[in-house]
């Protein structure tokens, strides 16, 4: 009944809709704009940045400018992956107008109107304007065509000049940044100690010798853990656990398979342009009309040719017609058209290389002499392409020794002479010698200086609009029957239908799961979801999907569901390792001793070069604290019981090596200096960027 309710609903609301529609239409379309009344006031707001509300106007007015420098530098209008791009740079820039200004002002850091004109047409012109304005051929700057181009700039079309205009609003920003990251950058500075501590790190080192007991060795059968004290150690590890807002879902994919019906359609509609083609007086044209192919006419060199006229190209003549060939769920016919004789010589060949162990000519001889014994029983039956796969050095072995066709002028000229010489197919009578080694060359096809006009006619295989109307049938029937995630869950089963489940979906992200451009589900997720809430049918590519939303993560302190078994696997870890210590303090002798007496799964270890600087211990992994304790450690003391990711440790040393003693660290400090300097822009953006508490909600527009 209620699935019945459903559809009642639904063509209620869409009568619905149709009438307010027309009432729009008489009344304009205001009331369905960014600042509605009608759709509850003030809904044009898509951010906030350092406390400043960013509007949908001023956003959009940014991507336009963006779209529109894009399409006159691309010559094209942006794709969906474009302005993906281009959104997330209109943003970005937004988030460094606002978050940074504070800082620039803060700062007294300017960029006066005189810099602009010098890095236009001064002393210090922009890097892009020195890029834009280089001469292609001779590969030199040319200051004064900037100065034409300016003189002559008022009579160029509107576009142009607007592109300009705002190409040039680009350079105070970019400059204003720059200044900043300068000025940080070169306040960096490494003291005389830092550079020292940096050069002991690096050379001071221990012998250790160390007990390593897995926690594995404890069974998790034995250590139980509360929900109270998931909570605490979460709590206490807060900082490690914050998440941005994301939510996640449930999703079953209803693909758009081409049917048989479909098939049968495009065999036939190929095989009757195939007829077409064969009385076609203009192949290009012909082509060019009835085509999917991206090059439906071009000119082949052999080398070029498509795969399928390799070995049958040589047999054509002027007219002839091959296909339809089936692959990649197209299907192809060729037509060669025309037949010419072009300046450069193709030939194909196979070859199997042998190389000298090293440069003496006692193993130039070796590998010679092999080539001539794989090359006597070539001669005597066996086969090339065998003979390639066991004996061959270099890439073609996989392929038999098949190089394909080349021209001229692609190999050494020993092997080139050999194959360009050779008046018939077959193999060569004896090796050849290049600066590579000795090669076994068999001729497949001989030189020629053919090039091949083709025409190509392609179909792709494609569902028939019938096709898509029984998936999306199909998609409607599953969303109309599940009101809740209950039901989703519950008719999925019914019908044998596979749930996807895609966790912590980014409110901007593009894909989840093995979706690649869900935008229009996410959009879905963020503004019209509710746990539980199934989702309308969504039309992608090669799909219809239906979603149920399964759970939210609001922004700050991850929920405990959504990393239990994380928490779980370090709690319990923590819990072994009081475990183990316990086991460890009623063992006596040496670390020998104790791991006898501690069983199988506990070993000794040593180490003779273990650094200061390094994090881990062989055999442990990830043990900095062991580390740590090792230096800390006089010769012949030994350790408490250490915590590592993996297991506990007790640390021996045995010995420490201090760093020779040097009267220049100026090598240290310069790698001390770079590594700063390489983090700075970066970890400068990210605190900026976290104290300004950007707030993003693109997701509620795009």
């Amino acid at each position: 009944m209620g699935f019945i309710n459903k559809i009642r609903e639904r063509t209620g609301l869409a009568v619905g809709i149709i009438a307010v529609g027309l009432g729009l239409f008489v009344v304009g379309g205001d009331l369905l704009g960014p600042n509605s009344t009608l759709l509850g006031g003030n809904t044009n707001e898509i951010g906030e940045i350092n406390g400043t509300t960013i509007k949908l106007d001023e956003f959009q007015s940014k991507v336009d400018e963006l779209s529109f420098n894009f399409q006159m530098s691309q010559g094209r209008s942006p794709s969906g992956d474009d302005m993906y791009s281009i959104r997330q740079q209109a943003w970005d820039l937004l988030v460094n107008k606002y978050a940074y200004e504070e800082e620039f002002a803060g700062l007294g850091i300017t960029v006066s109107d005189e810099e602009v004109v010098d890095m236009v047409q001064g002393n210090n012109i922009s890097p892009e304007i020195v890029q834009a304005f280089t001469n292609p051929e001779t590969g030199q700057f040319d200051k004064d065509q900037i100065i034409t181009y300016l003189q002559n700039l008022s009579a160029m079309p509107a576009q142009q000049q607007a592109a300009w205009y705002n190409f040039e609003g680009t350079l105070a920003p970019a400059r204003l940044m720059l200044k900043f990251d300068n000025l940080f950058l070169q306040t960096n500075y490494v003291t005389q100690e830092e550079a020292k501590r940096e050069y002991v790190q690096a050379n001071k080192i221990a012998e250790v010798k160390y007990l390593y007991v897995p926690y594995y060795t404890v069974s998790d059968s034995s250590v139980t853990v509360t929900d109270a004290e998931l909570q605490a150690y979460l709590k206490s590890h807060a900082d490690q656990y914050q998440r941005e807002l994301s939510r996640s879902l449930e999703y079953i994919s209803f693909p758009i398979i081409a049917s048989a019906d479909d098939t049968a359609a495009v065999i036939e509609e190929i095989n009757e342009i195939k007829g077409l083609l064969a009385q076609s007086k203009n192949d290009s044209l012909f082509a060019r009309a009835n085509s999917d192919a991206p090059t439906p006419f071009r000119t082949y060199t052999p080398d070029q040719l498509p795969a399928s006229l390799n070995d049958t190209i040589k047999t054509m003549q002027e007219g002839d017609i091959i296909g339809p060939i089936l692959a990649n769920d197209r299907y192809t016919v060729y037509k060669l058209s025309k037949k010419a004789e072009g300046t450069t010589g193709y030939a194909r060949a196979s070859h199997i290389l042998f190389k000298g162990e090293d440069e003496t000519e006692a193993a130039k001889s070796a590998a010679k002499a092999e080539a001539r014994r794989i090359l006597a029983e070539i001669k005597r039956g066996a086969s090339f392409a065998e003979m390639a796969r066991i004996h061959g050095t270099d890439g073609t072995a996989t392929r038999g020794g098949d190089l394909g066709w080349f021209g001229e002028g692609r190999m050494v000229e020993p092997f080139e002479k050999a194959v360009f010489d050779a008046t018939k197919t077959g193999l060569l009578n004896d090796v050849v010698e290049t600066d590579f080694g000795y090669h076994i060359i068999e001729i497949t096809a001989v030189k020629t200086n053919t090039t091949f006009k083709v025409a190509t006619i392609e179909k792709e295989i494609i569902a028939s609009d019938d096709t898509r109307n029984m998936a999306y049938r199909d998609a409607d029937m599953f969303a109309l029957s599940s009101e809740n995630l209950e039901q989703f869950r519950a008719n999925a089963a019914e019908k044998g239908l596979e749930i996807e489940e895609a966790k912590g979906v980014a409110p901007n992200a593009r894909r989840f799961g093995g979706l690649s451009d869900a935008r229009t589900i996410i959009i879905w997720l963020f503004n019209d979801g509710s746990v539980g809430k199934v989702s309308e049918v969504y039309e992608l590519d090669s799909e219809y999907v239906v979603a149920a939303m399964t759970g939210e993560q609001p922004k700050g302190l991850v929920e405990l569901s959504a990393v239990r078994d994380d928490i779980t696997k370090k709690v319990k870890d923590e819990k072994k390792a009081a475990v183990i210590a316990d086991q460890l303090k009623t063992k006596t002798g040496t670390l020998d001793e104790i791991s006898e007496q501690m069983g199988a799964d506990a070993t000794v270890y040593t180490m003779s070069d273990l650094k200061l600087s390094a994090n881990a211990l062989t055999g442990v992994g990830n043990a900095p604290e062991a580390v740590g304790k090792a230096f800390a450690l006089a010769a012949g003391e030994r350790s408490d019981v250490v915590k590592a990711d993996n297991g506990v440790v007790i640390v021996e040393t045995v010995s420490i090596t201090e760093a020779p003693e040097v009267a220049d660290f100026s090598t240290f400090k310069d790698q001390l200096s770079q590594r700063r300097q390489s983090r700075i822009s970066f970890s400068l953006s990210q605190a900026i960027r976290e104290f300004a508490e950007i707030e993003d909600e693109r997701y509620k527009f795009f």
